[in-house]
């Protein structure tokens, strides 16, 4: 039995001389009418930022902090944002003023007394806030909502240290506050709907999308957020990849805002490393375990921009301004030694995947044979890279005279013979091992000594098709996403056995490209995929256990993370069928149980829905013609 909490003596009512009946509990606001005066309490970066939004929403704002600094800052803050404001055009003077008036701060947990609502904006630790909301129940109004800004801990354990669990629940804004339009509104088995109902109002009239989520570690949108950026700081730790092309990966092949290494050192690698323990705690999956460098970085205070030193170094202590450093690589030791002269190419595959980099190429300047089992499907394919470049050029993305020559750099041919004399043959066929390394065995004897061999497999292993040739050295993969002519980056990715010429002459092409090469290990997954595959598995397992809605997720990550799209929406565009291949690629080559993938996605394969290919799959589609 769980003894009752009690009150603290200064808020207890007074004893009882007859038997009465409990009294009502006081009626919690319900709308957000009703919450007119706000409390914030902790005025660092995100308390600072939910105090302008609060006070530009025309709230009476009342800012606490128990250092004068910090109380000052948020005032200087809100003064130079509102100034800010004006000389762009989205405040008048007079507005500005009002808004300046709306706060005041001080250092006392006494002023919080007249507010409707409190946020709790503290560190993330349970002593503190706990603290906090204790000191809080004895002063605010019976009436008034206590709210825990935390990203990390248990709503319910910090309900608990109050004698009114009812009226605390979380809401979770993202940095920075005035902009960021998701709000998680978190509730406990314990909070009043009148509360939720009233802050869930509130949230909307601020301008922000808020999502109703239960209370588990991480919520929505740090619970798969930090799982990513976890895995990321590993990938670094093991060398696999540098710092910036694991970040340059991430934007230009998912196009994220911020690649995760810089995004954990805005976020603070300390705060990490909490939200990371919280999400360990709940689920023991050791791809929750922070990672040994996030743990190295925070014990030696370099915690990220806060600090001045992270993964990057910064100019200065708050700077975002990043300095060349030791890990900082020249230009000139991008890739050892000068690559082989590139005149012509060979692209093997008349699929979208091929098309798109025979159109790369050509578009570039090169000539290109088109390569495909017989010379109609080949004639086929060069007519549908004709209607690309038609579409481009009507878009004005180049002019016609450059979409004819491009064309007409293009030869179809039927069979791989025809590349005997080609200085780069790129395959781009099926993913399918066997059939990869019957076409590399096939280049092998076709193409001339000292042609380097490129697959521009997503998941397989490259030195199974180096293995199938007698010159590994001139085998590597070139992995270009989909679209290939309007995505950036390629992964380029060196076997055990790759030379330093063909290495470089990978590089120098993609440079002539005009795309960003990226280097790393042939291990399933490579960068891009390695992290993102996790990550839509992960916000498959919460659908799984009905902890969110794949609409709600996608609000979440969309609104909260800056990802262009969903995960549920990628999903279904990638295909479900192609996310199960790739998800059992990494948990056969990792042997982790966290890979393994959701049993939700094997059995929408199993029943054909693999996503808008197919008309259905975590939504419903219109069927392609």
């Amino acid at each position: 039995m769980v003894a009752p909490l009690s009150l603290p003596s200064s808020a207890r009512p007074a004893p009882s001389t007859a038997a009465e009946a409990p009294a009502e509990a006081p009626r919690l606001p319900a709308t957000a009418r009703e919450v007119r005066t706000i409390a914030v309490v902790g005025l660092g970066t995100m308390g600072t930022g939910i105090v302008e939004l609060l006070a530009r929403s025309g709230r009476e704002v009342i800012g606490i902090d128990l250092s004068d600094a910090a109380a000052t800052r948020a005032t200087a803050a809100l003064d130079a944002a509102t100034e800010h404001a004006v000389r762009r055009g989205r405040l008048t003077a007079d507005e500005r003023c009002e808004t300046l008036a709306r706060l005041r701060t001080f250092t006392d947990y006494a002023a919080a007394a007249d507010a409707d609502l409190v946020i709790e904006v503290t560190p993330e630790s349970y002593e503190t806030k706990q603290q906090v909301i204790r000191a809080l129940d004895a002063i605010v109004r019976p009436t008034a909502v206590i709210a825990t800004g935390t990203n990390a801990l248990s709503v319910t354990r910090l309900a608990a240290a109050s004698a009114h669990p009812e009226r605390v629940l979380g809401l979770h804004f993202f940095h920075p506050a005035p902009v960021m339009r998701l709000v998680e509104v978190v509730s406990s088995v314990l909070t009043a709907p009148d509360a939720i109902g009233a802050v869930t109002d509130l949230a909307i009239e601020l301008g922000k999308e808020p999502v109703a989520v239960g209370d588990r570690p991480g919520f929505v949108a740090d619970g798969l957020l930090f799982g990513y950026l976890n895995q990321a700081a590993a990938m670094y730790e093991a060398r696999y990849a540098s710092r910036a092309d694991i970040d340059a990966a991430m934007r230009l092949g998912c196009g994220l805002p911020m690649g995760p290494l810089a995004l954990l050192d805005l976020v603070g690698i300390d705060t990490a490393v909490t939200v990371l323990e919280a999400l360990y705690a709940e689920s023991h999956d050791r791809l929750h375990a922070p990672a040994s460098v996030l743990r190295q970085l925070a014990e030696a205070g370099l915690t990220g921009r806060k600090a001045g030193r992270g993964f990057y170094t910064y100019e200065a202590p708050g700077s975002a301004t990043v300095l060349p450093d030791a890990l900082t690589p020249r230009p000139e030791t991008r890739a050892t030694g000068a690559g082989r002269p590139v005149r012509s190419v060979g692209v093997a595959g008349s699929g979208t995947m091929a098309c798109g980099i025979v159109e790369v190429f050509a578009k570039s300047g090169y000539d290109v044979l088109l390569a495909a089992r017989s010379l109609d499907k080949a004639t086929a394919a060069k007519s549908r890279i004709g209607g690309s470049l038609a579409r481009a050029a009507a878009k004005g993305r180049l002019t016609p005279e450059a979409a004819d020559a491009a064309l007409a750099r293009i030869t179809p041919v039927g069979g791989y013979e025809a590349l005997a004399d080609v200085d780069l043959a790129v395959e781009a066929v099926a993913e399918d091992l066997q059939v990869k390394r019957e076409l590399f065995a096939a280049l092998d004897k076709v193409c001339k000594p000292g042609a380097v061999l490129a697959t521009t497999t997503s998941s397989l292993p490259v030195i199974a098709c180096a293995r199938a040739t007698d010159r590994p050295r001139d085998v590597l993969g070139m992995h270009f996403f989909n679209p290939a002519p309007a995505m950036k980056l390629v992964e380029v990715v060196r076997t055990v056995l790759t030379g330093d010429e063909a290495h470089a002459t990978a590089h120098e092409v993609c440079a002539t490209l005009g795309k960003h090469a990226v280097d790393c290990g042939d291990r399933a997954g490579f960068i891009v995929n390695a992290l993102l595959f996790p990550y839509l598995n992960n916000a498959i397992k919460m659908v799984q256990e009905h902890y969110a809605t794949p609409d709600d997720i996608d609000a979440a990550m969309r609104l909260g993370g800056g990802y262009p799209m969903g995960p549920f929406e990628l999903l279904d565009v990638v295909g479900l069928d192609v996310s199960l291949a790739i998800e059992q690629v990494l948990h056969r080559e990792f042997r982790e149980p966290g890979l393994a993938p959701a049993p939700l996605l094997e059995r929408l394969v199993a029943a054909g829905c693999l996503g808008r290919k197919t008309g259905r799959g975590f939504r419903e589609h219109a069927r392609r013609a």
